[in-house]
């Protein structure tokens, strides 16, 4: 019965079968899937805030506050005349908001 089983299978399907010792690639693979989950199980939690009694994540309330200082020193520049030959202006605010976030991201929870 056995040897009328075997030989309907396909070699692909035997082979994956057989009982063969774990190859060194194997172990890397292993080792690699490993190092990957202990990254992920670190990210399980985000900083939040408790504002009003709802939670916000921390990246949000850094954003909002990074567009509040770029509208301060958007102020800041119209009235020094300074907006007026910025070459690509929303370029430049854009950047001064990311800065603006990180910042207060770094100076917040650092």
């Amino acid at each position: 019965m056995t040897i009328l089983f075997e030989q309907t299978l396909p070699k692909k399907v035997l082979k994956m079968h057989s009982h063969q010792p774990a190859r060194g690639r194997d172990y890397l693979r292993g080792a690699w899937v490993s190092c990957l989950s202990i990254g992920v199980a670190a990210c399980s939690a985000s900083p939040s805030r408790n504002i009003l009694g709802s939670y916000f994540p921390t990246w949000m309330v850094c954003a909002l506050l990074g567009i509040v200082v770029v509208v301060v020193i958007r102020g800041v520049l119209v009235k020094t005349g300074i907006d007026a030959t910025l070459p690509v202006p929303v370029i430049v605010y854009l950047s001064m908001w990311t800065a603006a976030t990180l910042a207060i991201w770094l100076l917040w929870l650092a």
